[in-house]
């Protein structure tokens, strides 16, 4: 019986307080044994984060290609100039120069190899 107090009496006495032992295993569950705890909190926040970016850019995305639709179901104009610059269309009697930048040019290049 005296050793059990011999060594008590090494132990810091908030160390012995029933209520900062309590405090101290709640803070340690929250912190990192619950299944909601702040580390799984903060990587969900830092989730939902980038899904509210991503679902912006998406919307802007959605309404201009909603506009360039429109414009393409008003006027033949913009339908032939949609057609030459993306499927690279033309006229029997025209000739037809694709002029690349730089990034693009490096990008083809490294897919044929």
């Amino acid at each position: 019986m005296d050793l059990k107090f011999k060594y008590a009496d090494k132990i810091p006495p908030f160390l012995r307080n029933k209520y900062f032992l309590t405090i101290t295993v709640f803070i340690v569950w929250i912190l990192l044994l619950d299944t909601n705890n702040l580390i799984e909190r903060y990587s969900q926040m830092t989730e939902l984060r980038k899904l509210k970016q991503e679902k912006e850019y998406l919307t802007k995305k959605i309404e201009e290609d909603k506009n360039k639709l429109r414009e393409l179901k008003t006027d033949n104009d913009n339908l032939e100039k949609f057609a030459r610059e993306q499927y690279r269309m033309k006229a029997r009697d025209e000739d037809l120069y694709i002029i690349l930048t730089p990034q693009e040019e490096r990008n083809i290049r490294k897919g044929k190899n």
